[in-house]
């Protein structure tokens, strides 16, 4: 019997009904996994190549034909937009099933959650927080409400694996079991997986079952790629007569932005476009110039704002007119266009900039080529050259090269970085302590540590670090002893968990709401004083007034451009393969078709200042007479190592930027000398538990005022140091023969 037949009727007519030719490779291969075996199921393909109704014929046909008792099916997503999209399919696939779906979270209807506590059955679609909260709140109705979960299924699964929501989420589906006793098949989806045997790892975490990751050919994808450049040129001498503090004369100013904006508005003129860069800030500065060029040009105004900081109607608002065909919307995006809602067919996506990963820019291809088109990304770069720059290395433009790169990897190496575990996740730790007890009430200490060290991404942990954990705890009032000797939620504990924000795990400023009248626009983490203006969500804004207590600041829109900023660190890593990769570009004369004429060039004077300036063939390279670079081509995490190996030793070095992929060392001996220490350093027993490491120096975490520092400090030794990769990639370099000459 093939597969179409097994399906249920109300699923087979729902496939005629919307005229499919035939079930797709990756559909066919869930569905005999789910009628064939017990396994767990991860579905790692492209985006819009059916995944989500991969998993859900099989898992629908089985309620189908099986109906639970409960809740038959938890979809799980790290977007309430994401699950509001689905919710949206599901409803129309489930016309004539009787099988009902019920969205769980903070904007959902608190009657059909009260109706599905009372009736438990169907399908829940569901964010981790709000899992929490039934967990914490709720354990009574959790029992009933799942006690014949049959299926979990994981949306976006390297979004969580890469985010210690991923260790919430693990957490509760492992106390969500212990509760129920129950122990569903869990499904995971995914369109960016590097190492797909990690994923398998993560999915199957407290269910004791084998993982199948079925591979179907979707066959070879034609792409289109473009990059252009735009120079703002700068000339710096020396002025004697200047008062300025700043030397440079500007020769060019900012021409090379204002040809990028035309060519922008030109490139993306009745195109249907999403615009990604690496910052709400330079999204909010990229549209208020297009918008005000269409002004010019007498064009409409169809240019929208979609990033966390705007308010979720806006979003929606947004969401919805890109799903139009009506009107070609051009959206300026970061992260929150990357994952998988539904906007309908795009003509087109632009990257401005360097993509952060190989994963981030396999996320933003995807967005378009859907329903059949070709998928069509653009980068644009605009560089900032100083004429007459001292540097050496400063006219190499790294993330210019890191884009070629990052294309290369993915295109031609079908490689994308693997997503390492969080093995030492103490504030997790903490978290999940504190929702447990608030659940559960007072447990011994014993009884606590058994619960909480046995769930599976806890295994890393001892009975040791948990019970010094706990220790501290009791001395910062987080926990308390009772007269019984057991251990309750402490007088300070009780000010952290009875608040809403709780549920959440993730790092989140205090933001302030701004409101034009009484329409919500977005958020922003600073107060902007009255008469000053601001930009958010493609408009500027002026501020009328300011209310501190309520945390809300009321506006008026004004014509003209702004900025505004927000005070949120730069996150990057790079890892071992794409910075290999980026010394292979510059060593090779491979023609890449997808570069401009002025993109070439550039590449070929990056690639002979690279060739001329040995940093391809030596180990150190001397910048000054007391300045190295070092360049040992590893990733974030080796080099860092390295970085406090060499500081362990008194030799001032630094990464002179985050995603830079060389060190900067200051010392006032030789490049041999410095070249013998680094031979020494690699070929040492080196304890990273001796080096200089500063309180600071932490894996940055919600809850960590709550964690001792040397739990913290372990944390960063153990899960992003590594002397053993970085030992592993130099001791095979071409270059290994300096060291020991």
């Amino acid at each position: 019997m093939n597969v179409f037949n097994r399906l249920a009727p109300f699923i087979q007519d729902f496939i005629y009904q919307s005229k499919w030719e035939e079930l797709r490779g990756i559909q066919v291969a869930a569905c005999e996994v789910i009628f064939d075996s017990d396994d767990n199921l991860l579905l790692s393909s492209g985006t819009a190549s059916g995944k989500t109704e991969a998993a859900f014929l099989p898992v629908l046909t089985e309620l189908y034909q099986k109906p639970s008792r409960s809740v038959g099916v938890m979809y799980i997503s790290p977007l309430k937009a994401l699950i509001n999209d689905q919710f949206k399919r599901l409803e129309l696939l489930l016309t004539d099933s009787n099988i009902p779906v019920c969205k769980w979270h903070g904007d959902a209807s608190t009657t059909k959650k009260n109706e599905l506590i009372k009736h438990p059955e169907g399908i829940i679609q569901i964010t981790p927080e709000s899992l929490e909260s039934l967990l914490t709140n709720k354990r009574g109705a959790c029992l009933q409400m799942f006690s014949d979960l049959r299926f979990i299924i994981i949306d976006e699964v390297h979004q969580f694996m890469r985010d210690v929501r991923g260790v919430q989420l693990l957490c509760l589906l492992e106390r969500l079991q212990m509760l129920t006793g129950v122990i569903p098949r869990r499904i995971g989806l995914s369109a960016t997986l590097g190492d797909v045997s990690l994923a398998q790892t993560w999915l199957n975490t407290g269910t004791d079952r084998a993982c199948a990751a079925p591979i179907t050919d979707e066959g070879k994808k034609r792409i289109k790629l473009h990059i252009e450049r735009f120079v703002n040129l700068h000339d710096q001498r020396d002025v004697a007569n200047s008062d300025s503090s700043d030397n440079t004369i500007s020769t060019g100013g900012d021409m090379g932005n204002r040809e990028h904006y035309k060519y922008l508005f030109k490139m993306t003129l009745d195109k249907k476009t999403i615009i990604f860069t690496n910052s709400r800030e330079e999204t909010e500065l990229v549209m208020a110039n297009l918008k005000e060029i269409a002004l010019q040009n007498k064009a409409p105004d169809v240019y929208r704002v979609h990033h966390g900081n705007v308010s979720a109607l806006i979003r929606e608002t947004t969401e919805d007119e890109m799903k139009s065909a009506d009107e070609k919307i051009v959206t300026g995006a970061t992260v929150t266009l990357e994952l998988g809602i539904d906007i309908g067919s795009l003509d087109q996506a632009v990257q401005i900039g360097a993509p952060l990963t190989v994963s981030s820019f396999a996320q933003r291809l995807g967005r378009c080529g859907r329903r059949g088109q070709i998928p069509q990304l653009l980068f644009t770069f605009v560089e900032d050259i100083r004429i007459n720059s001292a540097d050496t290395l400063g006219p190499i433009n790294w993330d210019f090269i890191r884009t070629i790169a990052i294309i290369e990897l993915y295109t031609k190496d079908h490689w994308m970085e693997p997503i390492y575990p969080h093995n030492h996740a103490y504030n997790l730790l903490y978290h999940q302590t504190m929702s447990h007890l608030k659940s559960s009430g007072e447990l011994s200490p014993a009884r606590l540590a058994q619960t909480i060290l046995s769930l599976g991404c806890f295994k890393q942990i001892s009975q040791n670090e948990y019970k010094h954990l706990l220790t501290h705890l009791i001395n910062i009032e987080q926990l308390q002893r009772t007269e019984r000797g057991g251990l309750i939620i402490g007088r300070e504990g009780e000010k952290i968990v009875n608040n809403h924000h709780f549920l959440t795990v993730f790092l989140a400023p205090e933001y302030l709401l701004v409101k034009d009248e009484n329409r919500v626009i977005g958020t922003v983490d600073k107060v902007y004083p009255v008469g000053i203006r601001f930009a958010l969500a493609g408009v500027t804004w002026e501020t009328v007034d300011v209310n501190i207590k309520s945390k809300v600041i009321f506006v008026k829109r004004v014509p003209g451009i702004s900025v505004v900023d927000w005070n949120v660190d730069f996150d990057a890593e790079l890892h071992t393969t794409l910075v290999r990769k980026i010394r292979s570009i510059l060593q090779t004369d491979m023609q890449y078709p997808y570069l401009s004429e002025r993109c070439r060039e550039r590449l070929t004077e990056i690639q002979y200042i690279a060739r001329n300036s040995g940093i391809l063939e030596y180990l150190i390279t001397p910048l000054s007479d007391t300045k190295y670079a070092v360049f040992p081509w590893v990733g974030t995490r080796q080099l860092l190592t390295l970085h406090y190996a060499l500081m362990k030793r008194n030799i001032k070095n630094k990464l002179p930027w985050i995603t830079c992929v060389y060190l900067e060392v200051n010392y006032n001996g030789t490049a041999d000398e410095l070249r013998s220490i680094i031979d020494d350093i690699l070929r040492s027993n080196l304890n990273l538990y001796d080096l200089p490491l500063s309180d600071k120096v932490q894996i940055n975490g919600k809850y960590n005022e709550f964690i001792p520092l040397d739990l913290l400090r372990k944390q960063f030794i153990e899960d992003y140091l590594d002397f053993e990769g970085l030992k592993e990639v130099v001791f095979t370099a071409p270059w290994l023969k300096q060291l020991s000459n």
